[in-house]
C-alpha cells in the first residue's frame, strides 16, 4: 500500500466519496502516475492521427475516435492505464516538479513554506539515506502497538494510529452534516480493508483466490522486512486475512454505499457505546482531540457491530498483528528500496498489472502534493493559470447552466412542482474555478530534515488530523476545496451544492483557446455538464439547493426518475468488460448519468451559440457536430491492463473509458445524426429504448 499522499488525506477522501462525485480519478489518488508524450495532447482541435479510420463509427466509435492514439501509445512498464487524461496529469506533474526543483535549490528560511517543500522533496529523493536506515524509522511505531497488553487499551491505540494516518477497523473524519449542511459533524464509517473492495475477500473464483494467495505472501514478506520471524509472519498473515474477511462480510456493498439515507445515522455517543461496547469511546474521542463530542454520524451500523464482535472474540495477539500490518503497509513506500519494492509487488503488480514503480521524482511530487498541496498550488496558478482562462471558463459554466435550465423546463416526464425546485437548485450552484480564494496555512506543520522521511510524513498526518478535527462542530466553509489547483480532475459537492474545476484540467484536451467552439463544448463543456448533472443524479438529486439531504421531489417524479435511471443501469450491467466480468451499472449509475446529462447539456449549450449564425464550416472534413463528439471521445482514449480493468470495475464508480464512449453515445440522438448511424450499425439503439433523463 503506497503512502504517496498522507494517509489522513486518504481517510478524509474516503468519507467525502460517499457524497462527492469525482469525474475520473479514484478518490484516494491525488494525481495518476503517467507518462508525458507531446503528441498525446491536441493543440488546435481534432488531431486526425488519433483516429482509426478503418473502424466504422456506428459499430465501434471508441476505436474510430481513439484507435490511432492507442496504437501510438503502448503501455510502458510503470503504467496500469495510460490515456490522454493521464497525459495531462503528467504535464501537471512535470510543471510541479519544475516549481519544486527551483525551491529545493535555494537556501530557504527555516519554517518557511519553501523550506518545508524543499526539504520534504529532498527527503523523498534520498534513497541512499533510506537504504542505510532500513527498517529503523518504522520500529518505534511497531513498538507502540506491541506494547498493547490489554484490550481495554485498544481505543487509545486506535486513536493514536488514526492521528498518525494509520486507519484500522474504520475510517473517521469531519464534514458537513447531511441533514444540517451548514454545520460540520464527526463521521465514522466502515473501513479496515487493505484490498479495494469486499469482493476481493469474498468471491471464490480463481482470479480472486490467486490475489488472496499473493496477498498472504506479501504480508509475510513485509513482516519479515520489519524484523519478525517467518513463523510470526505466517501467523500474522492468517490473522490479517481472517479479520479483514470478517470486516468484508459485514461491509456495505459498494452499490449500497451510494444511498445517502442508508449511510446516515445521527446518533449520540451513548448509542455508539451500545453498538460497540468493546471500545472505550470516551478514551478514543479524547485521543483524537474531541472529548466533548455528544453526537456523530455513524455511516454504517452493521460493520461497526462486526468490529465490536471481532474485538470481543479475537485473540489479542491476532488483533495486534492486524494493527501492525496497518502500520507496516502504510509505511512501506517511505522506507528502503526493499520495502518499497515488496509493497509495490503486490499493490502495484498484482492488483493493477503495473510492471515497475514510477520514477522516484514522480513519487516525490505525489508526496509534496499530498502534504503541501495548496502551497504548491499557489505557485502553480501564478505561473500556469491565467485570469483570462478563468473568465472564459466562467462564461462556459454560465452557458451550460442556461442550457440545463432549458432542458429541465422542457422535460416531459417531470411535474412543474419538481421543475421549480430543480431550477432553484440549479440557480444556487456555487461555481469554483481554478483555485481557492483563501490559501491553506501550513505554519503549524514542521518538516525536519534531521528526521526520517517516514517521521516527516507522519508529522504531516498529525497536522492533517489536527486540521480536520479543528473543523468539528463549526460552520461549514463553503469556500474550501477538496482538490489542489494542480490536480487534473473536477467534482460536485452536494453539501455545498458546488461545482469545482481545478486549474490543471483547464488545458487541452479539455479546454483549448485555439480550438473551435465545437471542440471545447465537446470536451470541457461536457465536463461542466457532467458535474452539473451530479446535482441531479441518483445521489445528488436527494440533496436540496442548500445541500441538505431532503426529499424535494413529488413521489410520482421520483418513480419516473428511477424508471429512467434503471434503463441506464441495465445498459451498463449488460456490458462485458473482460472475460465474463460485467460492468456494474448500479455502482456506476451516478457517473453514467453525469456523462449522459453532460453530453445533452453541452450539446444544447453549443447549439445555443449558433443561433442566428451560419453553421461552421467543416474542418479536416469533419462537421462541427462530428468534432463535438470526437472531442468528447478523445478525452477517454487509453490503454489499460487486464488487472486494472478488474481493479477499477471493483473499486471505481466510473465506467471504463471505452464504455464512457460506446455506452454513452448511443443514448444521444445528436450522435446518430452527426455520424449517420442506422439500424444496420451494431451500436444502434432504437429511439424508444434510449436513456432519457436530463
Amino acid at each position: 500500500m503506497q503512502r504517496n499522499v498522507q494517509n489522513k488525506l486518504k481517510i478524509t477522501k474516503y468519507i467525502i466519496s460517499m457524497k462527492k462525485n469525482i469525474i475520473y480519478l479514484t478518490l484516494i489518488t491525488f494525481m495518476m502516475v503517467t507518462a508525458c508524450n507531446k503528441s498525446s495532447v491536441q493543440t488546435d482541435g481534432i488531431d486526425v492521427s488519433n483516429l482509426d479510420t478503418t473502424a466504422i463509427p456506428g459499430n465501434d466509435f471508441y476505436q474510430y475516435a481513439c484507435g490511432g492514439w492507442m496504437a501510438s501509445h503502448p503501455l510502458l512498464p510503470e503504467y496500469a492505464r495510460y490515456g490522454t487524461f493521464d497525459a495531462l496529469g503528467e504535464k501537471s506533474k512535470e510543471q510541479v516538479r519544475e516549481l519544486i526543483d527551483e525551491i529545493a535549490k535555494k537556501n530557504n528560511a527555516k519554517g518557511s513554506v519553501a523550506q518545508k517543500i524543499g526539504d520534504l522533496y529532498s527527503l523523498s529523493m534520498d534513497s541512499v539515506r533510506r537504504n542505510k536506515e532500513g527498517n529503523a524509522p518504522l520500529l518505534p511505531y511497531l513498538a507502540k502497538v506491541n506494547d498493547l497488553t490489554d484490550k481495554k487499551d485498544l481505543a487509545a491505540i486506535l486513536a493514536w494510529m488514526s492521528h498518525n494516518g494509520y486507519a484500522a477497523f474504520f475510517y473517521e473524519g469531519v464534514g458537513a452534516d447531511d441533514k444540517n449542511s451548514s454545520m460540520n459533524i464527526y463521521h465514522l464509517v466502515q473501513g479496515g480493508l487493505s484490498l479495494g473492495d469486499r469482493d476481493y475477500y469474498l468471491q471464490k473464483d480463481a482470479r480472486m483466490q490467486e490475489i488472496r494467495t499473493k496477498y498472504v505472501a506479501a504480508i509475510e514478506k513485509l513482516f519479515g522486512l520489519s524484523g519478525y520471524t517467518p513463523e510470526e509472519g505466517k501467523k500474522a498473515s492468517v490473522a490479517v486475512l481472517k479479520i479483514e474477511t470478517q470486516l468484508a462480510t459485514a461491509a456495505f456493498p459498494r452499490e449500497k454505499r451510494r444511498d445517502p439515507e442508508a449511510n446516515y445515522h445521527k446518533i449520540s455517543t451513548e448509542e455508539l457505546a451500545k453498538i460497540a461496547p468493546a471500545l472505550d469511546w470516551t478514551t478514543y474521542f479524547k485521543g483524537i482531540g474531541i472529548p466533548e463530542i455528544k453526537e456523530l454520524n455513524l455511516g454504517q451500523i452493521e460493520p461497526l457491530a462486526e468490529v465490536n464482535k471481532i474485538i470481543q472474540t479475537t485473540d489479542l495477539q491476532d488483533i495486534k498483528y492486524y494493527l501492525l500490518w496497518k502500520v507496516i503497509s502504510g509505511s512501506a513506500s517511505t522506507l528502503d528500496n526493499e520495502f518499497a519494492e515488496a509493497s509495490f509487488d503486490f499493490f502495484g503488480r498484482t492488483l493493477t498489472g503495473r510492471e515497475q514503480q514510477p520514477e522516484r521524482w514522480k513519487r516525490a511530487v505525489n508526496a509534496i502534493n499530498g502534504t503541501l498541496g495548496e502551497a504548491v498550488g499557489q505557485l502553480y496558478v501564478e505561473k500556469y493559470f491565467s485570469p483570462a482562462a478563468k473568465e472564459k471558463m466562467l462564461t462556459l459554466v454560465k452557458n451550460l447552466q442556461t442550457a440545463l435550465g432549458e432542458r429541465i423546463q422542457n422535460l416531459e416526464w417531470m411535474s412543474d412542482v419538481t421543475k421549480a425546485k430543480a431550477q432553484e437548485k440549479l440557480s444556487s450552484f456555487l461555481v469554483k474555478v481554478g483555485y481557492p480564494d483563501k490559501w491553506r496555512d501550513y505554519s503549524a506543520l514542521t518538516i525536519d530534515k534531521s528526521k526520517s522521511y517516514l517521521e516527516n510524513l507522519i508529522a504531516s498526518d498529525n497536522f492533517a488530523s489536527d486540521y480536520e478535527i479543528s473543523k468539528w462542530n463549526k460552520p461549514v466553509d463553503k469556500d474550501e476545496w477538496y482538490m489542489t489547483p494542480q490536480t487534473v480532475n473536477a467534482y460536485y459537492d452536494p453539501s455545498t451544492n458546488s461545482i469545482n474545476f481545478p486549474a490543471a484540467i483547464l488545458q487541452p484536451p479539455f479546454f483549448n483557446v485555439d480550438a473551435d467552439d465545437a471542440v471545447n463544448y465537446g470536451a470541457i463543456g461536457v465536463v461542466i455538464g457532467h458535474e452539473m448533472s451530479h446535482g441531479f443524479d441518483d445521489q445528488g438529486r436527494q440533496f436540496d439547493k442548500d445541500g441538505n439531504l431532503k426529499d424535494w421531489w413529488t413521489p410520482e417524479d421520483t418513480e419516473k426518475f428511477k424508471e429512467r435511471a434503471q434503463v441506464l443501469v441495465d445498459v451498463f450491467d449488460n456490458i462485458i468488460v473482460i472475460d465474463s466480468l460485467h460492468a456494474n451499472g448500479r455502482y456506476t449509475l451516478g457517473e453514467n448519468i453525469g456523462d449522459q446529462g453532460g453530453l445533452q447539456i453541452a450539446w444544447q449549450a453549443y447549439q445555443n451559440t449558433l443561433k442566428g449564425k451560419t453553421a461552421p464550416a467543416p474542418i479536416d472534413g469533419f462537421t462541427d457536430a462530428q468534432r463535438f463528439f470526437l472531442a468528447y471521445s478523445t478525452v477517454w482514449a487509453a490503454n489499460i491492463r487486464p488487472e486494472a480493468i478488474l481493479e477499477r470495475t471493483k473499486t471505481d464508480p466510473h465506467a471504463l473509458g471505452r464504455w464512457r464512449v460506446n455506452g454513452a453515445l448511443p443514448q444521444i440522438d445528436a450522435w446518430y445524426e452527426a455520424w449517420n448511424v442506422t439500424p444496420e450499425n451494431t451500436m444502434y439503439v432504437p429511439k424508444e429504448k434510449r436513456v432519457a433523463i436530463w
